[in-house]
């Protein structure tokens, strides 16, 4: 992959030193960036328009967070599927789809268009297909959709909801999926993209206005878009190696917020990257699309 586009200006707005930074969620309603430190077991807020900052210490792992239409918030954690009151305290542990595979934890998750809460696992080995994907529907109903999976990672779905895009990152692959808003039904799965490795791993995933698909590159100092079609439209360079996801927010949904990790990284690596588990932003030129919050009912 080759740079092109003019670099744009990237602002660290938060040098957090997560050590594993994760799934950013823009709160419109709020107007509120949320992202987890997974292995720090760390909920963490930030508010662009102010530069507040906030953190809520967890006592699991969370892989990932989506508010509530009805007020709180979901999240995917070590312990399974739980319910959080507005202060990201007082949880309820609502399912235990893995109970039975104590070395699996959650990892990624996002909120289809009808408000369905899609969150994948993965074995912390990293190297067995263990993992799965849920759906987390009406009436927090919780229903497999995919198993075998590596590290099931970033989703996203097209302007038209009629394709999912869904990364393994233990495959270096992003899939697309015939997608039925209705149902939530998923079928057809090809190949999207595929990174070689030399360019880092597939990470997490964001859909912009147009309709291209973003992706960060773990271990590839970069994050890149891509059009309908696959093709790579601009790669834009990041300050740090472990690049993990990305998504839209701002007043107008004009920043991409971008999450990042150390996990692992010698001393060296870290003296020469310092800003790794930082919260990154820039103005790609391009409108993002609001994050859907957990409905319930759907």
């Amino acid at each position: 992959m080759n740079m092109i586009n003019k670099q744009p200006s990237i602002e660290c707005v938060w040098p957090a030193e997560a050590i594993l930074g994760e799934s950013p969620y823009w709160c419109s309603e709020e107007q509120m960036l949320y992202w987890v430190d997974i292995d720090g077991k760390t909920v963490m807020s930030f508010d662009p328009a102010t530069g507040a900052r906030k953190t809520y210490p967890q006592i699991y792992e969370v892989g990932n967070i989506v508010k509530r239409t009805d007020g709180g918030f979901i999240a995917a954690m070590e312990s399974g599927l739980t319910l959080l009151d507005d202060n990201l305290s007082n949880i309820e542990i609502f399912d235990k789809p893995e109970e039975k595979l104590p070395n699996n934890r959650f990892n990624d998750g996002k909120c289809d268009r009808r408000g369905r809460f899609w969150a994948g696992s993965l074995d912390r080995g990293e190297v067995l297909p263990a993992g799965s994907l849920y759906c987390v529907g009406s009436d927090n109903n919780v229903s497999k959709v995919l198993s075998e999976l590596v590290i099931p990672n970033g989703m996203g779905w097209s302007l038209d909801n009629k394709t999912m895009y869904f990364t393994d990152s233990g495959k270096c692959t992003i899939y697309a999926f015939d997608f039925d808003l209705q149902t939530a039904k998923i079928e057809n799965r090809r190949e999207f993209i595929v990174v070689d490795p030399e360019h880092g791993v597939p990470d997490g995933l964001c859909v912009d206005a147009k309709g291209f698909v973003w992706s960060a590159h773990w271990g590839g100092s970069c994050v890149t878009r891509y059009d309908p079609d696959g093709k790579v439209e601009r790669v834009v360079a990041m300050p740090v190696p472990l690049v993990t996801s990305l998504a839209f927010g701002g007043a107008k949904l004009d920043q991409l917020f971008i999450t990042s990790a150390r996990y692992g990284m010698s001393d060296t690596e870290l003296a020469e990257a310092p800003l790794s588990g930082g919260l990154f932003v820039f103005e790609p030129g391009v409108l993002g699309l609001p994050d859907v919050p957990y409905n319930q009912g759907a």
